[in-house]
């Protein structure tokens, strides 16, 4: 087993005939996801987090910022139109 590699270990799965397919997952293997992806690979369970998209504050935050002023734009007044 590599350095920072967990010890596998077991857990429950669901018994046939259950309502659900889900099975017990040791609390040591909690993701810190609100989503994930599963699929089958070979013969083993795989189970990945999908990685949380950043927040808008935090996009903003690395934004740089502008060296230059925009041009002036035309803005006439709005002409009233008929609704019915």
């Amino acid at each position: 087993m590599l350095s920072g590699e967990r010890a596998p270990q077991s857990g429950r799965p669901a018994t046939p005939g259950s309502s659900g397919t889900g099975g017990t997952i040791p609390r040591e293997f909690e993701l810190a996801a609100d989503e994930v992806i599963i699929y089958h690979e070979d013969d083993r369970l795989v189970v990945e987090p999908v990685p949380r998209a950043p927040t808008l504050a935090t996009v903003l935050s690395r934004l740089t910022r502008l060296d230059e002023d925009f041009p002036p734009i035309a803005d006439p007044p709005v002409r009233p139109e008929d609704t019915l």
